[in-house]
């Protein structure tokens, strides 16, 4: 307990120093002179001043500061007009040192599922819409759906518990645009997990070329080849997957008739249940956009595709197919964000309002993940239990007004505030013991076997 509480304390105190926060202010163009709203007060209402309200107006914020009863406190007439570009600036540059207060603490209970890759990423970007005066700024996806809204491209490293750079982005960009600033990252033996909005066959090559790995579901609109006499010729998919002799299979072939990026395809059979439900989903989405499903598509329905570089060594094929899942921490992470921290309301109508308030809700959610990971940790150390990510927040809402507070007490007092808080948010959300495997446990066994089948092959053959 005492490590994590300090490592808080030490992550808060640290990045709402005044000097640091002036600085950047300044720096920013929001404060220019002597102000009454200074750059912490205006960093700290903007964050855990919008956390136990989903609708918070600007006036609210500035009861909030007035109420802290400290040297800075601002009207809603002084406040409304700081909501402008500096401000924007201001809060978008605290992101950077607000990753980098998120602690580097491997989960025990997956840390060895990553031991061959240098990290494990994921990525998502979740949406949220915004009121239709806001569509110039904030363009949505349009049609049914919203037509102004913003999205949150974030990425999360599972091996260390870290979260990677983020970006706030108009609504009715795809997802994979983003990919190209991830793919730069890349770096050797990195392991890139991916859901189907993120895939694209350039950005595959070029995760392989670098030597890293990825893992995917296959897009039924990608090619796919095998090599033939010296050529590559395409290959009939559904043919293939109906010969197999078992619920497994997997399949050395190539992406992309230009990329040419060497894979694993690996199948595992549905139950005919799950596939009746895959089906009639498929239906209705095609009727709602106006097209009929290919009958060859709605065949490959009754498997689960995947598509990997990772070498057979480090993965079995029955591996590779429970792996995917370990990504769902990110979905719970943003479900978690959406449900209680209320990323999704937000009631601004003007662009730089929306923007501030977009920001300061995504600083509050990166502050809060900074007290996640080494919490897993250490119940992971003291009682072999994994924490339930989707309700750790909870306990820290709940609290949320003594946040507040105490950003501006001593120091001796945030410290008592964060061990309590700690103390409670472990006893909370400990995940219950129950028969159902996770999928963590459910991949330790299976590389168990497989570095026992290994070991076993080597003895047998020294």
């Amino acid at each position: 307990m005492a490590d994590h509480t300090l490592s808080s304390r030490a992550m808060l105190t640290e990045f709402f120093s005044s000097d640091h926060l002036e600085a950047a202010a300044r720096r920013t163009g929001f404060v220019h002179r002597t102000s009454q709203i200074t750059g912490k007060l205006f960093l700290a209402v903007v964050t855990f001043g919008v956390w136990s309200d989903a609708q918070t107006t600007v006036a609210q914020l500035a009861a909030k500061g007035a109420q802290l009863g400290v040297q800075g406190e601002g009207s809603p007439e002084a406040s409304q007009p700081r909501m402008n570009k500096g401000a924007r600036a201001f809060l978008r540059e605290m992101i950077r040192p607000a990753l980098e207060k998120i602690p580097s603490c491997p989960t025990g209970c997956k840390a060895h599922l990553f031991a061959y890759f240098t990290k494990g990423h994921s990525a998502d970007g979740p949406g949220c819409g915004l009121p239709e005066s806001l569509q110039h700024a904030f363009p949505g996806a349009g049609g049914s759906a919203a037509q102004a809204g913003a999205k949150i491209q974030l990425g999360w490293d599972d091996k260390r518990g870290t979260v990677d750079p983020c970006a706030l982005t108009p609504g009715h960009m795809p997802d994979n645009t983003d990919v190209d600033t991830v793919v730069a990252r890349a770096r050797k033996e990195a392991l890139c997990i991916w859901e189907l909005g993120y895939v694209k066959r350039p950005a595959l090559a070029s995760i392989a070329a670098a030597k890293a790995y990825f893992l995917s579901r296959r897009n039924h609109q990608t090619s796919l080849f095998a090599a033939r006499v010296g050529r590559l010729s395409p290959v009939a998919l559904l043919r293939v997957l109906k010969t197999a002799q078992s619920h497994l299979s997997e399949k050395p072939l190539f992406l992309g008739a230009t990329e040419r990026v060497a894979v694993r395809l690996g199948a595992a059979r549905l139950p005919e249940a799950g596939v009746t439900e895959r089906r009639r989903s498929a239906r209705k989405n095609a009727k709602k956009k106006g097209y009929t499903p290919a009958q060859a598509h709605l065949a490959l329905l009754a498997w689960n595709l995947f598509i990997t570089n990772v070498p057979c060594a480090v993965w079995a094929t029955e591996t590779v197919l429970k792996v995917y899942p370990i990504r769902w921490p990110i979905e719970l992470i943003f479900k978690a964000w959406k449900s209680y921290l209320h990323l999704a309301a937000i009631p601004t109508k003007t662009a730089d309002t929306t923007c501030c308030d977009l920001y300061g809700r995504l600083l509050l959610l990166l502050l809060n993940y900074a007290l996640c990971p080494e919490l897993r940790a250490t119940w992971w150390l003291k009682k072999k239990r994994e924490l339930r990510v989707l309700k750790l927040v909870r306990p820290f809402q709940a609290l949320a007004d003594r946040w507040l507070q105490g950003l501006f007490q001593a120091e001796l007092a945030l410290r008592r505030f964060l061990h309590q808080a700690c103390a409670t948010a472990e006893r909370l959300v400990a995940k219950a013991a129950r028969k159902r495997r996770t999928t963590a446990q459910i991949l330790r066994e299976s590389l168990s076997q497989q570095h026992a089948a290994v070991a076993f092959t080597a003895a047998v053959a020294a």
